[in-house]
C-alpha cells in the first residue's frame, strides 16, 4: 500500500477492532471476511475492496464513512479540494466523503460508478443507517433484496429496510451520485 489512505485504514480496522475486544475469529465470522484476509488487511499488506471494507465495518457496527473518517482524522470543516477520496481497486468505483468526518448525524458520500460496474454490499451494511441515493448524472440500477430501481438523472431513493443491496451501472457512461446517511435510533 502507497497511499497514506490506504496505511490508515489499516491501523483503523485494528484500533476499531481491538477496541471492541474483538478477536480476528470473531470479527471474520460476523463479516463473512476470511480471517487471513482480515489479517492481510490490518498489517497493510492487502489493499480492501468496497465490499470487504463494508462488510467489515458492519461487523463492528459503523458504516464505510464512519471507518474512512476515522482513517482521514476528525474535521469539521473540509474543504472540496481537501475531501478524501478512495478507490476501489476492484471495480474502480470511487468515493469522496462530502461531509466532515466531526461524527455529525448525518453523511454524504459522493460516489462515481464506471459503466458496466456492479458494487454488492450485504443486507447488515445497511442496519444502522436511514440511507437515501440521490443520482447527479447519468443512470444507475440499484437493486435492494429482490427489487430493482431504475434511476435516472434528479431520481432520489430511500432504502426500506435492510437487505442486500448491488449498485448497478447499465451503461458503458460513469454515473455519479450522492449517497445521504443518517444513524438509526
Amino acid at each position: 500500500m502507497s497511499d497514506p489512505l490506504s496505511v490508515s485504514l489499516a491501523t483503523t480496522v485494528h484500533d476499531a477492532r481491538t477496541a471492541r475486544d474483538i478477536t480476528i475469529n470473531v470479527l471474520a465470522q460476523r463479516s463473512g471476511v476470511s480471517r487471513a484476509m482480515i489479517s492481510k488487511i490490518e498489517r497493510g499488506e492487502a489493499q480492501p475492496t468496497a465490499v470487504l471494507l463494508g462488510r467489515l465495518a458492519a461487523a463492528l457496527g459503523m458504516t464505510l464513512s464512519e471507518l474512512i473518517a476515522r482513517a482521514e482524522g476528525e474535521r469539521r470543516l473540509v474543504r472540496a479540494a481537501d475531501q478524501p477520496q478512495w478507490t476501489d481497486p476492484e471495480t474502480g468505483y470511487r468515493r469522496r466523503a462530502v461531509s466532515p468526518s466531526a461524527g455529525g448525524p448525518l453523511e454524504l458520500v459522493e460516489v462515481e460508478l464506471p459503466g458496466n460496474a456492479i458494487v454488492e454490499y450485504p443486507a447488515d451494511t445497511y442496519t444502522l443507517v436511514h440511507h437515501q441515493i440521490w443520482v447527479l448524472d447519468g443512470r444507475l440500477d440499484f437493486r435492494e433484496g429482490g427489487v430493482v430501481h431504475e434511476l435516472a438523472k434528479g431520481d432520489c431513493l430511500q432504502l426500506g429496510p435492510p437487505q442486500p443491496c448491488a449498485y448497478l451501472n447499465p451503461t458503458n457512461k460513469p454515473c455519479r451520485y450522492l449517497v445521504a446517511l443518517a444513524r438509526r435510533h
